[in-house]
């Protein structure tokens, strides 16, 4: 801004910081400052014009350091073209590193930092990365336990620590008033997997929701609601829907808004593809339980309330339970088995090992998708594939039988690949 001050004399004032000068010559030349116009001209408050005018300097800004710098390395491998990892936003970030680094920052601030980081951003704004999804639709909430909606987050494609390439599927069912989930991971989605899913999940709620919103999952329907048909619920179902009680509401195909909230906790599995190449079998499915139980305890955007501690008050709105003997139909059968002094279990004539710690107790084994998984009081402790050979060692049980029975010996690891592969030999 220029102002004339005579015939001869103009100045420039570039900002605020010039006021002080421009007074110093208005004094000299005995004029008089015109503070509300200069207030108007610059945009600001007239007390911050007398106050410049008066000699006011800013404290410069210091460039401070952010205490995620210090990240700045492991947020560049993690998002490099190397990586295996991937992370679909910044929130899967954040807690990847708050989990297995130790970042101690508020979500917010991290958002703040990667985006103000440009080589991070790009990383985020690559439009194939972040599906698109169109905001519609109205939004109701359900009184409780009225509602249940059901999904799958399908054909997962996810590589082990041992670089065994598995497709995973995770059950998806959540409690349209609480928000409570529940997560299951299989390998298959088939009919007597989801019922069991189900008929477990019912029982840790301690009852039943009045109906289940669901798509038009094969393990379902026969055939599709559409706007012109209602569609039709497969004989199986509909009788297991009986047998516990609850109606089922199928959405009409190609309107996924209508289990909006379980659509919504989908995203919450993408933390998922954070651990890829870091996790065996056992390992993901801990993992994804573990998951499961973390945002039970966090506040839900959507409520503003922690989903269980409202699950407290709804589960008395559930419906019975149907007999015990009802529920364990529809189950996949747990068989005992006792642990050797092998650290191994049998099924069907050959030997799967499990970790020594488990030797001599029993553990229970469940068949299904091809595999073995085995259990200790509720845990996933080791799973195999079923297989010809008679004995199926996991090298990390392996080794650390070895390291147990032989403390002192010094490459311990490289005497359990060839002892294992001496075994492999044998047994072909």
């Amino acid at each position: 801004m220029y102002i004339q001050l005579n015939v001869e004399t103009t100045f420039e004032l570039k900002s605020l910081t010039d006021l002080a000068a421009y007074k110093q010559i208005m004094e000299h030349l005995k004029m008089k400052i015109n503070k509300s116009k200069l207030a108007r001209d610059m945009g600001v408050d007239r007390r911050t014009i007398d106050k410049y005018l008066n000699g006011f300097v800013p404290k410069k800004k210091r460039n401070k350091p952010s205490k995620i710098d210090a990240f700045y390395p492991i947020i560049a491998s993690l998002l490099s073209e190397d990586s295996k990892q991937v992370f679909y936003y910044r929130r899967n970030l954040w807690q990847y590193l708050k989990d297995n680094h130790g970042l101690g920052c508020a979500q917010s601030t991290f958002r703040t930092y990667i985006a103000n980081t440009p080589e991070f951003q790009a990383y985020f704004d690559k439009d194939e990365r972040i599906p698109s999804m169109k905001n519609s639709g109205i939004r109701f909430e359900t009184r409780p336990g009225k509602q249940a909606q059901l999904d799958w987050k399908e054909s997962i494609l996810y590589e082990t620590k041992d670089g065994e390439q598995v497709e995973i599927n995770v059950a998806v069912l959540i409690l349209s008033h609480s928000r409570m989930r529940f997560f299951y991971m299989s390998i298959s989605k088939s009919q007597a997997v989801l019922f069991s899913f189900l008929t477990e999940t019912f029982e840790k709620m301690g009852g039943v929701p009045e109906e289940l919103v669901t798509d038009n999952m094969k393990t379902v329907m026969d055939e599709a609601r559409t706007e012109f048909s209602k569609g039709k619920v497969n004989v199986k179902f509909a009788q297991f829907a009986q047998d516990f009680g609850f109606k089922v509401r199928p959405c009409i195909a190609g309107r996924p808004k209508t289990k909006g909230k379980v659509e919504t906790t989908m995203k919450l599995l993408d933390e998922i593809h954070a651990y890829q190449g870091q996790l065996n079998m056992e390992e993901l499915h801990i993992y994804i339980e573990q998951l499961c139980n973390r945002v039970n305890r966090e506040v839900h955007q959507g409520t503003n309330k922690i989903p269980l501690l409202e699950f407290q008050k709804e589960k008395n709105h559930l419906l019975q339970l149907p007999t015990e003997r009802v529920r364990d139909s529809f189950k996949i059968n747990h068989t005992l088995v006792k642990v050797n002094a092998s650290n191994m279990i049998s099924y069907k004539s050959n030997q799967y090992s499990v970790p020594p710690a488990y030797q001599g107790k029993k553990v229970s084994l469940q068949v299904y998708d091809d595999r073995l998984w085995i259990h200790y009081n509720m845990e996933l402790i080791a799973q195999h594939k079923i297989s010809d050979a008679k004995l199926n060692y996991q090298e990390a049980h392996y080794r650390e039988t070895l390291s147990k029975a032989m403390p002192n010996y010094p490459d311990i690891n490289d005497l359990a690949k060839r002892n294992l592969a001496a075994i492999g030999d044998i047994y072909k």
